[in-house]
C-alpha cells in the first residue's frame, strides 16, 4: 500500500462529490454506471480506463454486461473511500469524455 492513501471523512466524501459528475456513493463504495452504443465501445472504454489504472496501482472493481460497465471504487487497505478512489474516478471521467 502506498503511504499516499489517505481514507477520507463522510464530509470529505461528500464535498469531494460535489464536484464529481455522475458518481455516487452506495454500500461505502463509490460508483458509477456508464452506458455505451455496444459492446466494442464498452470494451475500449474498459481497455483505456485498465492502462490508467496500471500507472495508478490502485483497481476498481467493475462488472460489464454488454454495453453496459459498472465501477465500484474502494480501497481495501484503509477499509474506507480514499483520495484514491476520487483520483481515479476523476481520471474515468476524462476518459469516458474522449
Amino acid at each position: 500500500m502506498s503511504d499516499d492513501y489517505q481514507k477520507l471523512s463522510e464530509d470529505q466524501i461528500k464535498k469531494e462529490l460535489m464536484n464529481l459528475n455522475g458518481w455516487t456513493i452506495a454500500n461505502g463504495k463509490l460508483n458509477r454506471t456508464f452506458e455505451f452504443k455496444d459492446f466494442n465501445e464498452a470494451f475500449g472504454f474498459m481497455t483505456r480506463v485498465a492502462m490508467e489504472v496500471e500507472k495508478l496501482n490502485h483497481h476498481p472493481e467493475w462488472f460489464n454486461v454488454y454495453n453496459k460497465v459498472k465501477i465500484e471504487l474502494v480501497t481495501h487497505d484503509v477499509n474506507g473511500i480514499s483520495n484514491y478512489d476520487f483520483k481515479l474516478a476523476n481520471i474515468i471521467n476524462i476518459l469516458v469524455e474522449k
